[in-house]
């Protein structure tokens, strides 16, 4: 069996931390842009890791291709953090020592908080050594607000924005009108479950929330009493930020249960939900910044190449985006320096085919448009070879996802 470069690098990594060595990173020189990859690639969640890699390295042999980023190529260096704090901190630190000026992480916002209070701290003890984090996937708004740091950029959209994209949306149904709201028992759960109790009866005071429910998160395998309790509250709307099996459980006992209300989901475009639910999750509907069928050729095209290449479907387009806009502002300040590429992402507007997607200068939250789609059968695309796909039936302008922001950005010294 030949074993690609990428599997010989991971079999040294697995040698190496069971010993408790980490294998040099290398030095790429001067002339290339290493990005530290961080996240779960072993695991009960490196199906999220491995999938973030696998987007995060075709883009980067998308733009090597095209030439690399203002002629310099991209290298992705991955690391494995078993979803653990302490241990990201260690493989950052030697990333940094190696002399990489560039990370990317997104699987889980706890980890997330480290990672941006260490780069904030590196640049206060090493002002000659910043290292720009990219966050291309979590969803905590404390993120970009009282825990905000200069050198974080966030290309996923925040659940305070998420909720607001799905409250707009739901304004303009009149048949919505009882609501049950069933989320995990975790920061971003009650997050939307307080945002949206508050903000759809303001919209619509005709709109009653008739239940909440928070589940333990990852805990519960039958979800037909939840079920039950919906049924005896009348709802004709359940909206949950539930994700994986919590999601996909979920939309399995209720349609097993007989359940008649519409389910509105942030999540259920992720990858394996629609092998999971298949006819199951017939007219669940999705709010979120991708699905399927954007009716934009371009990423239409970028998302047909990944599935040539990688046998999959593409599903992050955050990844994608963070990508991009880095390339942007490499461009821009033409320069791989970690205090160019952070001055020049600061406040950059990318004019995409889906329209303006902005990095917000006060907060470096992006604000981009978001997507109402309705798992179903006769969708363009096919989902992971189960004859069911999203199909967009609506689309919610960037304006009404750019919420307040209680950062107080201190940017580097002059």
């Amino acid at each position: 069996m030949r074993l690609t470069v990428r599997t010989m690098r991971r079999i040294a990594f697995a040698m190496a931390t069971t010993i408790g060595v980490l294998p040099s990173v290398g030095s790429a020189g001067p002339d290339v842009l290493r990005i530290a990859y961080i996240d779960d690639l072993s695991g009960p969640l490196a199906v999220i890791g491995e999938r973030g890699l696998k987007h995060i390295e075709f883009m980067a042999e998308r733009i090597n291709r095209s030439g690399g980023v203002a002629g310099h190529p991209v290298e992705i260096v991955p690391f494995d953090n078993e979803n653990n704090a302490e241990k990201t901190l260690i493989l950052l630190k030697r990333a940094i020592d190696s002399g990489i000026g560039v990370v990317s992480q997104g699987a889980s916002s706890s980890i997330g908080y480290a990672v941006s209070d260490m780069v904030t701290k590196q640049y206060r003890r090493q002002p000659d050594r910043p290292v720009v984090y990219l966050d291309w996937s979590n969803a905590d708004p404390g993120l970009t607000n009282d825990k905000c740091s200069f050198w974080h950029f966030r290309f996923t959209l925040n659940s305070d924005q998420q909720t607001k994209a799905m409250i707009s949306y739901l304004a303009l149904k009149s048949e919505v009108r009882k609501v049950y709201l069933l989320n995990q028992d975790y920061s971003m759960g009650q997050s939307v479950e307080a945002n949206l109790s508050d903000g759809l009866p303001k919209v619509r005071p005709d709109i009653q929330i008739v239940g909440t429910e928070r589940v333990p998160l990852g805990k519960v395998k039958d979800f037909a009493p939840y079920v039950a309790k919906i049924h005896a509250s009348g709802a004709d709307t359940v909206i949950t930020a539930n994700f994986g099996p919590d999601l996909s459980l979920f939309a399995k006992a209720a349609s097993a249960g007989g359940l008649k209300a519409t389910l509105y989901t942030f999540y259920g475009n992720t990858p394996g939900m629609a092998s999971a639910l298949r006819a199951e999750g017939k007219g669940m509907v999705n709010v979120a910044e991708w699905n399927s069928h954007v009716k934009a050729p371009e990423l239409e095209a970028l998302a047909a190449d990944y599935k040539a290449k990688n046998k999959a479907d593409f599903a992050y387009w955050r990844m994608a985006l963070q990508m991009i806009m880095l390339q942007k502002a490499v461009e821009k300040a033409n320069s791989i320096q970690p205090l160019a590429i952070a001055t020049a992402l600061d406040g950059l507007v990318y004019q995409s085919p889906i329209g303006p997607i902005i990095m917000r200068k006060s907060d470096h939250q992006v604000v981009e448009p978001v997507y109402v789609s309705v798992f179903t059968d006769d969708a363009r695309v096919d989902l992971e070879g189960t004859g069911f796909g999203f199909k967009m039936i609506g689309a919610i302008d960037a304006s009404e996802v750019d919420v307040p922001t209680s950062c107080r950005m201190n940017g580097p010294k002059s």
